[in-house]
């Protein structure tokens, strides 16, 4: 009988520790893994977060760029749960965030975050995080105070003011010249317009998915619209991404800018134009829009004309600082434009920030590459002569990235 036992007992216990591992395995629900919380002052050396001067900065899978009017860099880090800041003299440093994931609102890393996926600068230096995970749209103060502008914890598709509000998964986020932030509202397939008294209403879509356009805003359909910029003339354009087109709302309507039912990479004018899953977009001050495609690591751009060009990337997994399609990314996921027609990327997978000229030139200006969340200098003098050779690195699961921008809607939101 005892022999029996024993021998039960270590066939159970092992069986055991297979089936925890294997449920946790199954039931993790970060889609890029977070990074070890780093504790406050240690050095770069050591994986720790540091403010050193000396310290080369580390991101875990930034999703989003915006640029203020100094031209300082902020960083959605969505792996990090933190908002970052490169500023003009080169150092990066942790706005708001600690690591943690929540929706406490407080100053600086008081405060938390889940799953940061875009982030825009209004007029007066406020910081607006499309706050995914969370279901909310976030307000940063220029003195780093966070606080919940619109959306509860819940997912849904109320318009409302405050928490009374809901979203299902936004993903983008800008401003216009009055303070109002507009949300593409990915799982809801809508658009979304908060005031800065933080009144969300709806202005195009109607929750089911499609490709409709036309002068009833609330006709039109879109599917999992990812990314949204303005234009100087208040013209909204939205990558919408499950349709591969970019859509516009002006004056009253909608309409497809460029591309078609086509998933694919293909250069041309308008609709004869095709993309592979955009998911972010910005404009410049010559009207000229800038899209990702994280798919094809590739950054593409549509002409005040709607032509469609490869402003940047061969195709190809890689970090090759170089000029046009010579350079390469990796999961390319964030884009902004600063006032000269410089364009920032986000390249999620290589965990760095990269610029791009307005005569095409890349070069990365944040990010060790290394998976982390140290602050310190942007990047260093060595290291910007070694990615110029970098031409291959491993492509990441494209999954990632897609089960981030991808909402699978409920059968059931409130209403």
């Amino acid at each position: 009988m005892k022999t029996r036992l024993k021998k039960q007992f270590l066939f159970t216990v092992p069986f055991m520790v297979i089936m925890i591992c294997f449920f946790n395995a199954c039931t993790k629900r970060s889609p890029i893994p977070t990074s070890t919380k780093y504790d406050a002052g240690g050095t770069g050396s050591t994986g720790k977060d540091s403010t050193a001067a000396d310290s080369i900065a580390s991101f875990n899978g930034p999703t989003g760029v915006a640029v203020d009017a100094a031209g300082n860099i902020y960083v959605a880090d969505y792996g990090n749960n933190e908002i970052r800041k490169i500023s003009t003299t080169g150092i990066v440093s942790t706005l708001a965030g600690n690591g943690i994931q929540g929706s406490i609102n407080g100053v600086g890393n008081v405060a938390t975050f889940n799953g940061p996926t875009s982030l825009t600068v209004d007029p007066s230096g406020n910081i607006y995080v499309a706050d995914d995970n969370n279901n909310q749209i976030r307000r940063i103060t220029p003195t780093g105070l966070v606080s919940t502008l619109a959306g509860s914890d819940s997912t849904g598709s109320v318009d409302g003011i405050g928490a009374a509000a809901y979203f299902f998964g936004p993903s983008g986020v800008a401003c216009d010249a009055q303070g109002n932030v507009y949300v593409s509202d990915a799982g809801n397939n809508l658009i979304r317009m908060v005031t800065p008294a933080g009144s969300v209403t709806t202005i195009a879509g109607n929750d089911n998915p499609g490709a409709t356009n036309g002068a009833a805003l609330l006709a039109a359909t879109f599917n999992n619209p990812v990314g949204l910029t303005l234009d100087k003339s208040g013209n909204i354009y939205v990558a919408d991404m499950l349709n591969n087109l970019i859509r516009k709302i002006s004056g009253g309507q909608v309409t497809t800018l460029a591309g078609s039912d086509t998933t694919a990479s293909i250069n041309g004018q308008g609709t004869a134009a095709a993309f592979y899953f955009p998911n972010s977009i910005a404009a410049d001050a010559s009207g000229n829009l800038y899209v990702t495609e994280y798919v094809t690591d590739l950054i593409r751009k549509i002409d005040p004309n709607g032509n469609v060009t490869t402003f940047a990337g061969n195709g190809n997994a890689g970090q090759a600082d170089s000029t046009g399609v010579a350079a390469s990314f990796n999961g390319p996921s964030g884009i902004a434009v600063d006032a000269t027609g410089n364009v920032y990327v986000a390249d999620t997978y290589n965990n760095v920030i990269r610029k791009i000229t307005p005569a095409g030139v890349v070069s990365t200006i944040a990010g060790s590459g290394s998976v982390g969340s140290i602050n310190g200098k942007a990047i260093s003098a060595v290291q910007r002569k070694r990615t110029n050779s970098i031409n291959t690195v491993k492509k990441a699961n494209s999954k990632t990235l897609f089960n981030i921008f991808v909402k699978k809607r409920p059968q059931y939101l409130p209403n």
